[in-house]
């Protein structure tokens, strides 16, 4: 693939978090963009404030004519597209250059000191937190997100193209076609079996893709995990280690060990041991890139979260709201440990709407004893994004499994008046699917409430 003679950027499923951080990109570029997607969102609407063409229908007649030139024209779709899509089906047969969103961010950062955030968890924050250290230290950076950073109200970070940070997606392997300088490897749990079949073939697609880091790159491994690297981990021995936590007015404060030194007091506000440890990788591969200790110190303390990554939507005495993007039960119980650091005596309501068929049947034993460990459940229906039912996976299978007096399932528009029924102090929303739409509702509901 050339960049040089394309004018023209199509993305079909563009209101992806990731495709449209790609298609800021090409518009911040100067080329003309266009997509389709099933479904307006603030993403698209965001898009479409940018002069970005979307309809919303798999309709051939719907491309605008600009986008029908093979010649200075490329497509660029995502995995979670069908294979029978009218619209890609289309390109593919008329000879359109084609290509997965992850191909298009191999052949932008391969020109570039790239580094890389892979994991089955935490790849999301990692790479803002990432983005944000290079671009507040004066690098000049590009940072693909994979969500809506608080800092700069984006899923991209245009300052300059020295340097790239990207999360390198294990769904559909999709990370293979990365070739990085630094890469890290945040967690290994097994997830997407319904692409991998078990978990050992997840493992060995993480040992791929630690060889496609480029010659005398730099590997970063969370301790515990299968594969050599530098290491990092929160307070032992690691590489890199956080040491001498505390907790002041809501912030992590703490000292960073490193090969060569103790790095001292760095402060951090995000929740949870995990965020923690996110925070480390990137303060480690940072440090390995050469950015001198006081001025990552400064920037980690203006770094404000990533939507839908435990974000704050009502936080007073008498009420906490907190949104989380969860969704497999490693990560229910990081949001678990966080808000049980940060609310030790208070009642905790979670809500919690599955995501995918497949992921609630390989993993419905541990989403019950996650989501058993709060004070009270409300669960929604599962959301399939891609996938069509599985016969007898569903929401009260996996509320029948959970161990809690206080559990309910019930339809999305009864939320609120359940929600506002409760006695919990602290309310949390939590998956990846559609509930995210809830949450300005349900903020409303309990502001006019309160």
């Amino acid at each position: 693939m050339s960049l040089k003679h394309t004018n023209n950027v199509y993305f079909i499923g563009i209101g992806g978090i990731g495709m449209s951080a790609l298609a800021r990109y090409f518009v911040a570029k100067g080329l003309t963009v266009g997509g389709y997607d099933k479904t307006k969102t603030d993403i698209t609407n965001s898009l479409e404030e940018l002069n970005v063409f979307i309809h919303f229908e798999d309709n051939v007649d719907l491309i605008q004519d600009t986008f029908l030139n093979k010649e200075d024209t490329l497509v660029v779709y995502t995995p979670a597209i069908p294979q029978d899509h009218t619209e890609l089906n289309y390109f593919n047969s008329a000879g359109f250059e084609v290509l997965k969103r992850s191909a298009v961010l191999g052949e932008i950062t391969r020109q570039t000191f790239c580094l890389a955030v892979a994991g089955t968890h935490g790849k999301t924050t990692t790479t803002s937190i990432l983005g944000h250290l290079l671009n507040a230290c004066d690098v000049k950076v590009t940072a693909f997100l994979g969500g809506i950073s608080e800092n700069y109200n984006s899923n991209l970070i245009l300052n300059g193209t020295d340097v790239t940070v990207v999360e390198a997606d294990e769904f559909d392997r999709s990370f293979l076609t990365l070739s990085p300088d630094y890469a890290c490897i945040t967690s290994m749990d097994p997830d997407h079996l319904d692409i991998y079949g078990d978990a050992s073939e997840l493992v060995k697609s993480f040992e791929d893709f630690s060889k496609k880091i480029k010659p005398n790159g730099k590997l970063f491994v969370k301790r515990g995990l299968p594969i050599k690297g530098i290491t990092y981990g929160i307070e032992d021995d690691s590489d890199y280690s956080v040491q001498n936590i505390k907790i002041i007015n809501g912030s992590y404060v703490f000292d960073v060990k490193t090969p060569n030194a103790l790095l001292e007091d760095f402060k951090f506000s995000l929740p949870g041991r995990h965020n923690l440890s996110n925070a480390l990788i990137a303060l480690a591969m940072t440090v390995e890139y050469g950015i001198p200790k006081p001025q990552l110190a400064k920037a980690l303390a203006s770094y404000k979260g990533v939507k839908r990554r435990f974000t704050y939507q009502i936080k007073s005495e008498d009420l906490v709201f907190i949104d989380d993007y969860a969704h497999h039960p490693e990560e229910i119980n990081a949001v678990h440990q966080a808000v049980r650091e940060m609310y030790p005596t208070k009642k905790v309501l979670a809500v919690f709407q599955p995501h995918l068929f497949s992921r609630t049947k390989d993993f419905v034993d541990d989403f019950a004893k996650s989501l058993s460990r709060f004070d009270e459940v409300i669960l929604l229906d599962i959301y399939p994004a891609r996938e069509l039912p599985i016969e007898g996976v569903n929401s009260e299978w996996l509320l029948n499994k959970i161990d809690n007096d206080c559990k309910k399932l019930i339809q999305k528009s009864e939320l609120i008046q359940h929600i506002k029924e409760s006695s919990a102090q602290v309310i949390l929303t939590i998956g990846a699917g559609d509930i995210g739409e809830e949450v300005k509702h349900i903020k409303e509901a309990l502001s006019i409430a309160s």
